[in-house]
């Protein structure tokens, strides 16, 4: 296989090319000479993720044909029925036929590494691509994003061989009630969709190193095995990588799954840096009633674990350290779609994390990164983008609801509790102490619109 080519299912960084390169890393910006072509670029972007000192990477599958990991966004009139046997009929006559290009989006842990590099973060996605219409389709969206990816393994006979007939297309299906379901595959199998992959490339460990936060989620469980997965967490916490955990709905499955599955949630919870939950996962894996408590109780029990954020949808998000808690109300908007909204929110959160910001302030650019994700229909290359983030920020309009918050507090037990605040004034008001809302939005808007500047420059060199 030549170096100026698709190998082993992903676009691969060439040495030929390294000399034609050069980076300033202060500004984390790649200086590219004119003559190279987008099909060089393609090369060229692993190099991104290697030099950047801000950079990212998602471990998710980006897959081909045979597997894909792939989003059909479809309008139905209802949802699919909850027996297996009828969902597993209804997902083969959806995929009867080829899907029209207009309903192609890309899925998974995409979305979240487009939010990431739409708020000036180098992204490098871990996974395999195929060199056919549906990975060229995928390559191509994450490459107008800025986005690399990085082969997450390095045998080529094995993927060519008895994987081809696995397919893991995801339905999305949304009915008229803008309420979502999702189909495909993977729910139908007792093996992941990519069990012949026992370990991580060469590349995808030279990601992981040069990154400052690995993201993983519960829905990695259906593609790789858990001793996969939880290899890449061990190796970024030897290389003192974060790693980020979003157990989302398989947590509940797999903390009553096989022993190996219950093994690797239970290492995940103990040794990530931050945990995302829903208000209804927190309770769910820790039998504990109040979600807040719950959050606080993962804290407390994790052996690397700085953050536990408890995403609460409309009310707001709290994000739980050791020492304080921090409460940022919602953003009000008119709410198209949710899907992809939990990703964008992980986005910022990252964001909030790598430059170091106030926990409140973290929590306030995600709670407008979600929120505008939200005003858009569908994920992928319809998350949030950094104008419309920017123009929420501005516009101020908060769900700020103080008999909600009251009560939510009053249950805490903290050092310090930092609550968000339409109130134009800094200081303590009983147990809380309010932030006000135009003070985070000032010290916000700024580092926005530097990464609006930088966004910009880096996706104008990849055009030219």
């Amino acid at each position: 296989m030549g170096k100026s080519g698709r190998s082993c299912g992903y676009r691969r960084y060439s040495d030929d090319h390294e000399s034609e390169s050069a980076s300033y890393q202060g500004e984390h910006i790649l200086c590219v000479d004119n003559w190279l072509n987008k099909r060089t670029l393609n090369f060229m972007l692993i190099r991104i993720e290697f030099i950047s000192t801000k950079s990212i990477a998602t471990f998710c599958l980006l897959v081909n044909v045979e597997y894909i990991f792939f989003d059909i966004v479809l309008h139905v009139p209802k949802l699919p029925p909850r027996s297996p046997e009828a969902r597993k009929a209804f997902m083969d006559q959806l995929s009867a036929s080829p899907p029209d290009k207009q309903y192609w989006e890309a899925g998974g842990n995409c979305n979240m590494s487009i939010a990431a590099a739409r708020l000036g973060l180098r992204c490098a996605t871990i996974g395999h691509v195929g060199n056919e219409i549906y990975g060229n389709f995928l390559l191509d969206v994450l490459q107008d994003e800025g986005i690399s990816v990085v082969g997450m393994s390095e045998d080529v006979d094995i993927v060519d061989s008895s994987s081809t007939s696995y397919e893991t297309l995801l339905w999305v299906l949304v009915d008229p009630l803008q309420r979502h379901g999702f189909c495909s595959r993977a729910d139908f199998s007792k093996e992941p969709a990519f069990s012949w992959i026992s370990k991580l490339s060469g590349e995808a460990k030279m990601a992981i190193k040069q990154s400052k936060v690995l993201f993983c989620n519960g829905y990695g469980f259906d593609e790789l095995n858990p001793s996969l997965i939880v290899s890449a967490l061990d190796y970024a916490a030897e290389v003192g990588t974060a790693v980020f955990f979003d157990p989302g709905p398989r947590g509940k499955s797999l903390s009553t799954g096989t022993p190996e599955e219950q093994k690797a949630l239970h290492h995940f919870l103990k040794m990530s840096d931050v945990l995302l939950l829903t208000s209804d996962e927190a309770v769910s894996l820790t039998g504990i009633g109040d979600p807040l408590l719950a959050g606080q109780e993962l804290l407390w029990n994790g052996v690397r674990t700085k953050w536990v954020i408890v995403k609460m949808g409309s009310r707001g998000s709290i994000l739980v350290t050791m020492s304080s808690i921090s409460c940022a109300p919602a953003f009000k908007v008119d709410v198209i779609d949710t899907v992809g909204c939990g990703d964008s929110f992980v986005a910022a959160i990252a964001y909030g994390f790598i430059h170091d910001m106030p926990l409140v302030n973290t929590l306030a650019v995600a709670n407008a990164v979600g929120a505008a994700t939200a005003m858009g229909r569908g994920a992928g290359r319809n998350v949030a983008t950094l104008e419309k983030v920017i123009e929420l920020m501005r516009a101020s309009n908060i769900n700020e609801d103080d008999e909600f918050w009251n009560e939510v507090v009053k249950k805490l037990d903290a050092q310090e509790i930092t609550f968000l605040s339409k109130m134009a004034i800094n200081g303590s008001d009983n147990r809380l102490n309010r932030v006000a809302l135009q003070k985070v939005v000032s010290e916000l808007l700024p580092k926005l619109g530097s990464a609006k500047l930088e966004e910009k420059l880096l996706l104008e060199r990849y055009d030219g």
